[in-house]
């Protein structure tokens, strides 16, 4: 059964005392943040009860917010995501290109882990950074004017630092 420890539910309170007596569901967005980042990085249908639970609304009020936006994982993610953005502006610099060769390169299609659990490759919508297309973002990254060469070092560097973690 999933549950926050100590801390993480002391970050759920202050995370609810932002918003108005009865108006709990507000924290929704940042609570489901908090679970996603305390639950291994994805909102399991447990998860997603746990915090309907916490905020005393109907898991389906979670699962609708979750699901709408692509911050919120699903299902397990690697140890690396790859948030590749499809918009127009990055479409037109190329960035079909570029999620394609990731694919290739990873031998997986968008919304899959590499069997590793290394790399999950994701196409999301506008990341607000037209001007840098192709683009994608890495956790609290960005990763601009992506080329084949960009995308190599990128999965290099993170091979690299995940071997020096370990």
């Amino acid at each position: 059964m999933v549950k926050f420890n100590e801390q993480q539910l002391a970050e759920f309170n202050r995370l609810v005392a932002r918003y108005p007596e009865g108006k709990q569901k507000s924290a929704l967005l940042p609570v489901l943040h908090l679970a996603q980042e305390s639950f291994g990085g994805w909102l399991s249908a447990e998860t997603m009860d746990y915090v309907a639970e916490l905020l005393k609304i109907k898991p389906i009020e979670v699962y609708e917010v979750a699901t709408f936006y692509s911050m919120y994982n699903l299902k397990p993610i690697g140890k690396y995501m790859f948030e590749v953005c499809q918009t127009g502006p990055c479409m037109l610099r190329g960035s079909d290109d570029i999620i394609q060769y990731i694919q290739d390169k990873l031998g997986i299609k968008p919304g899959e882990t590499t069997a590793d659990g290394m790399f999950t490759l994701k196409t999301v919508e506008c990341l607000g950074a037209c001007g840098y297309a192709p683009m994608m973002q890495m956790g609290k990254h960005y990763r601009e004017h992506l080329t084949r060469e960009k995308v190599d070092a990128i999965i290099e560097e993170c091979r690299k630092n995940a071997a020096t973690n370990n």
